[in-house]
């Protein structure tokens, strides 16, 4: 139920924030456990994934049954982030948020985070091998900083009901153990090599995770996890995105923007943003349509095009569809995967080395588990818009690039962004409501 503020401009709901000592520690099997788990309930669960993350988003909204929508201090702002917590403590009954490597890790990190918000943390902790070790490593995690609040510990992959005790009689007072889960491959999600499986290629199979979740959440022997937490008083920010004047510098234009298992790194925020700009988006299938919709503009996201890269080269329809676009000096903006898709040919983890667009001179191929991360700023002549790098492949005889991404805290260039005619195409993934008026700009035409 939530709580109204005697403020007006406050509203309290019960919220979470699940953060872990590193990662891969089952963060979000669990998250997705509870969403499950509360859903199952009858409550309005809304998930928040913190970070530049497209594929746990999408699992947690399967989860959920609500979209998932990104926070980050850094890449969107603190109002931003602000204004997406206060809009959806408005109607749920839960919130949920996911964080991000370690709990101290990166600038901004999931603590900090946390901290701004006011938001309880729960330690995830894989603790297998360790007992009382675990409890030191969670007491020394909620010490770290006094202005974060640490609700509990969840011990994951729990081998016994001894093993629950030795940790729960270590830990002090304040920092309580909430759950004790047992080692279940049955609830463990798919992954490959950037991450996550995509949700869309495994829908049935996630359901019968989600559910086998539930279960293996209700059976800990620690309750805690298993009740609402305390409600956290959100506030509306001094400065609103949501209801901002903006221009409306895409009115009428039609965006194509390609959707399907090769491309789907794909911002709910971003596509809101081109609406706020008066653009209208018609998906489209790289993979499978043999036409492109009626359009002024295309994007081409990220995505795993390696891994349809046959299908893709021999859909020659649609490549020729893409080249008379770039030709006419249409609009393209193309992202990490999207930009693989535009280079003559790419490679992939198996040698095999096939066809792309050719609009882009080039070469992609993949590299194994070698690649790139990191948060970025795009210089672009449009403007300065905030963005994130997540590849791991490399490319070879591109043209001269128009700039390179800022990194966020190192001084070397960052990635190559490349302008030719109408493309624009980086490895950058961007985040347009960091800048709509650039992001106008790259969407029309030069």
């Amino acid at each position: 139920m939530i709580l109204q503020s005697p403020n007006t401009n406050q509203v309290a709901c019960p919220a979470l924030f699940l953060t872990a000592p590193a990662s891969n520690q089952g963060k979000t099997t669990i998250t997705a456990a509870l969403a499950r788990h509360f859903s199952k309930l009858g409550k309005t669960v809304r998930v928040f994934k913190t970070g530049p993350d497209y594929l746990d988003p999408l699992i947690l909204a399967q989860a959920s049954g609500h979209p998932v929508e990104q926070l980050d201090i850094w890449m969107a702002g603190t109002e931003y982030c602000q204004e997406r917590l206060y809009l959806a403590a408005q109607h749920a009954d839960l919130i949920l948020v996911e964080g991000a490597m370690g709990m101290f890790d990166g600038e901004p990190s999931s603590a900090d985070l946390a901290a701004c918000f006011g938001i309880p943390m729960a330690i995830v902790m894989d603790v297998k091998g360790m007992a009382q070790t675990a409890a030191a490593v969670a007491s020394g995690l909620a010490a770290f900083r006094d202005d974060v609040e640490v609700s509990g510990l969840i011990a994951n992959r729990c081998g016994s009901e001894r093993h629950a005790q030795l940790i729960r009689d270590a830990l002090p007072e304040s920092v309580p153990l909430l759950a004790t889960l047992k080692r279940d491959e049955e609830v463990t999600l798919p992954e490959r090599h950037l991450g996550l499986v995509q949700a869309e290629e495994v829908t049935q199979e996630l359901e019968q995770k989600f559910e086998a979740a539930v279960d293996w959440l209700r059976q800990t022997n620690d309750k805690g996890l298993l009740e609402l937490p305390k409600p956290v008083v959100f506030s509306e920010p001094v400065t609103s995105y949501e209801n901002s004047d903006i221009e409306p510098q895409l009115d009428g234009k039609r965006i194509a923007v390609a959707k399907d298992l090769a491309f789907s790194f794909i911002y709910h925020a971003n596509l809101d943003a081109l609406e706020r700009l008066g653009a209208k988006i018609y998906f489209f299938s790289p993979l499978y349509d043999h036409e492109l919709p009626d359009c002024d503009a295309v994007w081409l996201p990220g995505g795993y095009p390696e891994l349809h890269s046959n299908v893709l080269a021999n859909n020659d329809e649609i490549k020729q569809a893409l080249y008379a676009f770039y030709e006419a000096g249409k609009p393209i903006l193309a992202e990490c995967g999207g930009m693989l898709y535009c280079l003559e040919s790419l490679t992939d983890l198996e040698q095999n080395t096939v066809p792309m667009l050719g609009i882009l001179q080039g070469q992609g191929s993949m590299r194994g588990k070698r690649g790139c991360q990191g948060m970025q700023t795009a210089v672009c002549p449009q403007g300065e818009i905030r963005a994130h790098a997540h590849h791991r492949s490399r490319s070879a005889g591109t043209p001269d690039p128009i700039g390179h991404g800022r990194r966020q805290r190192h001084p070397a260039p960052g990635e190559p962004i490349y302008q030719v005619k109408g493309l624009t195409a980086s490895y950058l993934h961007f985040f347009f409501p960091s800048n709509l008026t650039a992001i106008a700009a790259i969407f029309s035409e030069r």
